[in-house]
């Protein structure tokens, strides 16, 4: 059925014509016309009901037509909904808004798909670590569509929050401390999102950019605190993820929890009007977070009705959850607190939402069930993901070459991680199927085969104390056992082995939204399990399950090898075998510094440097800029990892002294292979603007190159530095760079580095 039809016999006369995914800045002359003659018919309350995103909660059961929110569809009180799973549910939804309300608004579907739907890739942290644009997007546009085939036509992802608080649990949730590798990685997101038509294509799903602005920056890692810093800090440090989503065509946007400069971001309007709308050029759709709106009266800021009206007023366009649209607006209008014309402005954005999608033309689209029996959890989707999940592995250290591991004799797998089939998608994975999935154990015996023997012990449990450990592990609990009986099995296992592989970790709730930690070691059962483990005086390979970076001190005092596997997704066990075997080899590079001690955190490498830096990081320096009881820097450093083989980086050299006004500059390293595996490095590139307007950073990132090498060869890599890579916001916001004398940098990672200088015209 083509809504477009109906339309037409109720007097509508529009054709549809070919949109991507913006508008053109309202050039398209014919959306704009179908919506105009679309709203001219529409009531004040129908409007409204545009508006307002309600949650579906997944709680409809038997026959949806005589469900709340049917009835709400037939009210036509709703443009939309979220948290509704199973294509059959869903298109009854929509049977129920095209053939039975007047106007037969087809409606949006919406689902946190954050990092795949039923075959789910590593967390975003982990994806970020691969350093892999071209990875995440195919990762995305899997996502995409699969969540298309069961019904979902738009994604609450990607998140671009510039996190350095490891306390923050929602780190988990992003692409690290870096603004640079984030845009990269945002751009891949949108991009593998919404595909190259969105209107045209079944397989393709609306990308929602969040969360705007500043939401990682939360203060002390306590999520939903506030987000204070200078507008020089905004513009330079976390913005441009943000700005690159709205430059590759990003459909929408979710405004953050947050408040920025005092205001709820939902009802800042230099935030949403002056900055994304207008300085940036946004049309898409701008949508609250859950029910952000409702929290501004518990901000102090103010109650729903106003609350609502003054988040219209600043540019927020549709209403997650809290109602306020739906049920306020019609009054505060009567009252002059807001305007139809802002009203039809954001009804406007909503129906473009939908003609952008397609959902005019076929509202059934996206609701196919042949689609939902066939392109779900696909064997070449799981093949994609446990591909992509070796490139976020991350090897923190590998002393005297103990992995990778031989297929013989017995190894030990121990830890709760080691067999916890509900906890290797990690968070925000609420649509996979975990009796599908195959753990770290299942994985090791498949690959070992007759060739070795793996035995299993769990260990220990997350925490000694269970309702520590039931708040940390959310909705995947353990079976929990007696804390001495599980050490004991575990030495007893551990001893008669010649290796031991501790799955050792965070519990995949423990990061996520609301998961903020103090804490950022591993928890305390796990520790003293692992330091029992090394008094057996057996080899240790720490396989790492975190959400987050975490204080390592003591295993990487005491342990000869640490592979950080993160979340990996559905096809954890398999791609975990294949990197401790050595079928894969490492590439993944760190996306976020990891700490020495929480006392540190935040910490991130592009610092800008105090009056006076420590000049000793070895010893305590008095009145200088350092810890009576730490080193300034952190343990792993930002684009830190290490792998099988080994590379070796020749001197860099630039094609020239000067980089003329308007020119280009040349950056050419040299770089071997010189180990016995094939395999890929990721060469970056880092810059430091000597003197400016204002204090700039140490070291800045400005070019990363994933080059794979077969062992023994070698190439030349080459970086352009251009006019656009020297730019900064001056102290009054004004974006440019200062002539003069730069520091460029090329090395493995952020702390180990080659430099040369450069001067700019």
């Amino acid at each position: 059925m083509k809504i477009r039809h109906l339309l037409l016999t109720a007097g509508v006369a529009c054709c549809l014509l070919s949109c991507g995914t913006s508008s053109d800045n309202g050039k398209d002359s014919e959306m704009n016309r179908f919506i105009s003659e679309l709203m001219d018919k529409m009531t004040l309350k129908e409007k409204l009901g545009q508006l307002n995103l309600p949650s579906g909660g997944d709680m409809i059961t038997g026959n949806v037509q005589n469900s709340p929110l049917a009835e709400a569809i037939r009210k036509e009180e709703i443009g939309g909904f979220f948290n509704v799973l199973g294509v059959e549910k869903i298109r009854e939804l929509q049977r129920v808004a095209v053939e039975e309300t007047r106007l037969k608004i087809p409606l949006i579907v919406g689902n946190d798909v954050i990092h795949g739907y039923k075959t789910i890739f590593p967390i975003p942290l982990a994806m970020s670590c691969s350093w892999d644009t071209a990875a995440v997007a195919r990762a995305a546009s899997i996502a995409a569509k699969e969540a298309s085939a069961d019904g979902i036509c738009w994604t609450f992802s990607p998140m671009v929050d510039v996190a350095r608080d490891a306390r923050w649990g929602r780190i988990a949730e992003g692409n690290g401390e870096d603004p640079y590798l984030g845009a990269q990685l945002t751009r891949a997101y949108v991009k593998g999102y919404q595909g190259d038509n969105l209107q045209k294509s079944d397989s393709s799903v609306m990308a929602c950019v969040k969360h705007f602005a500043f939401y990682g920056a939360s203060e002390s890692g306590r999520d939903y605190n506030i987000a204070d810093m200078s507008r020089i800090r905004m513009y330079n440090e976390f913005m441009e993820p943000y700005r690159a989503a709205v430059e590759a065509g990003a459909g929408s946007v979710m405004s953050s929890f947050n408040t920025v400069d005092g205001v709820p971001a939902t009802a800042n309007k230099w935030l949403l009007t002056d900055l994304l709308r207008k300085e940036w050029g946004f049309d898409g759709l701008l949508v609250t977070d859950y029910n952000s709106i409702g929290e501004m009266n518990t901000h102090g800021v103010a109650p729903l009705k106003e609350a609502s009206a003054r988040a219209l007023n600043a540019g927020t366009d549709m209403d997650m959850v809290s109602y306020g649209f739906l049920n306020t607006l019609e009054e505060s209008l009567k009252e002059g607190k807001v305007t139809e014309a802002r009203i039809d402005e954001a009804c406007r954005r909503v129906l473009e939402m939908k003609y952008k999608l397609g959902l005019f033309d076929d509202p059934y689209k996206y609701c196919k069930p042949e689609r939902a029996r066939n392109e779900l959890f696909t064997d070449e989707n799981r093949s994609e993901a446990r591909r992509i999940a070796a490139e976020t592995f991350v090897l923190l250290k590998n002393e005297g070459g103990t992995l990778p591991l031989k297929r013989e004799g017995r190894i030990a797998l121990i830890g709760p991680m080691g067999d916890a089939r509900n906890n290797m998608c990690g968070m925000w994975s609420a649509t996979c199927d975990p009796e599908r999935h195959v753990t770290p154990l299942d994985g090791l015996r498949s690959a070992a085969g007759d060739q070795a023997e793996i035995v299993y012990a769990k260990g220990s449990n997350i925490y000694y104390d269970e309702r520590t450990e039931k708040g940390a592990v959310g909705t995947r609990p353990l079976q929990r056992g007696d804390n001495k009986a599980l050490l004991e099995e575990a030495l007893r296992v551990a001893r008669g082995a010649d290796v031991i592989v501790a799955a050792l970790g965070e519990a995949a709730d423990m990061s996520g939204e609301s998961a903020s930690r103090t804490d950022i070691r591993i928890p305390d059962a796990q520790r003293d399990l692992l330091k029992a483990l090394k008094e057996t005086g057996k080899p240790i390979v720490l396989l790492l399950f975190t959400g987050r970076p975490l204080d390592l001190t003591w295993e990487e005092d005491n342990l000869p090898a640490i592979l950080n596997v993160w979340f990996a997704g559905s096809e954890t066990g398999d791609a975990v075998a294949d990197m401790l075997f050595g079928k894969t080899v490492p590439s993944g590079k760190l996306s976020t510094t990891f700490p020495r001690s929480v006392g540190q955190v935040p910490i991130y490498y592009s610092q800008v440097n105090t009056g006076r830096p420590d000049p000793n990081p070895d010893e305590f320096n008095r009145y200088q800029s350092n810890y009576l009881d730490e080193r300034n820097d952190g343990l792993y450093p930002f684009g830190y990892g290490l792998s099988y083989t080994t590379f070796e980086y020749g001197e860099m050299s630039l094609n020239q002294t000067t980089m003329p006004k308007g020119g280009s500059l040349k950056v050419t390293v040299p770089l071997k292979n010189t180990g016995e595996y094939d395999g890929a490095e990721i060469v970056q590139l880092y810059i430091h603007d000597r003197y400016a307007d204002i204090a700039r950073p140490v070291k800045e990132l400005k070019g990363f190159q994933r080059v794979f090498l077969k062992k023994g060869e070698s190439r030349d890599v080459t970086f352009t530095l251009t006019a656009e890579d020297l730019k900064y916001y001056n102290s009054e916001l004004t974006y440019g760079y200062d002539p003069g004398e730069f520091e460029v940098m090329i090395g493995p990672n952020s702390r180990d580095v080659q430099k040369k200088t450069f001067n700019a015209d």
